[in-house]
């Protein structure tokens, strides 16, 4: 590496993103990793949080979190779209359509495709009963299997984002969020409360 850019394959596809962004992807990543981890958000809400959060998408972390929760678990738990891949779908609407929200709703649903397809490629299936058929009965291993899709799915969504408005680095200058890191703990109570 050359300290300046790192390439990423996506789709065959070489792209050399500045190593300060591909830093932020991974901070974004493993910030949804740990809330899905530690219980404190479930998929949907951990990959639209975590990256409206770290790319300041301006919502709340209530309005985020109400937002995903419906989509979370396969959609409402019918077994449907994986719904690491439908927060990712919405993070990247959210910051991609921030600034036109009606004169680019093509390039949106391209956004929402690409995303699709990448997540299709990488793991076979982009529904939730086909993701977790062979996990569906050991509670341990699908919990672990839904935390790495999590984890990937907010950073291809982070990928696409960034890629295509690389201003947002620039305006990045509060991580502390990130950097917080509570226990499982933290996450039982969080639920209980609310």
């Amino acid at each position: 590496m050359d300290g300046h850019t790192v390439k990423r394959s996506i789709n065959g596809n070489e792209k050399a993103l500045p190593e300060k962004t591909e830093e932020l992807i991974r901070r974004i990543r493993d910030h949804a990793f740990h809330l899905y981890q530690t219980k404190q958000m479930l998929c949907t809400e951990a990959v639209l949080s975590a990256i409206n959060q770290g790319l300041d998408g301006g919502l709340t972390d209530t309005q985020a979190i109400a937002m995903a929760a419906p989509f979370s678990a396969a959609m409402g738990e019918s077994g449907c779209l994986c719904g690491a891949l439908s927060g990712a779908v919405m993070a990247s609407g959210l910051l991609l359509g921030k600034e036109h929200r009606h004169g680019h709703r093509s390039a949106m649903r391209q956004s929402a495709r690409r995303l699709h397809d990448e997540f299709k490629v990488a793991n076979g299936a982009t529904c939730c009963r086909a993701l977790t058929r062979k996990v569906r009965h050991d509670r341990k291993a699908h919990f672990r299997q839904c935390a790495q899709l999590t984890a990937q799915a907010t950073e291809m969504a982070a990928r696409l984002v960034l890629e295509r408005r690389p201003d947002l680095v620039a305006k990045h200058t509060d991580d502390t969020f990130m950097q917080k890191r509570r226990s499982s703990i933290f996450g039982l109570i969080r639920r209980l409360v609310q």
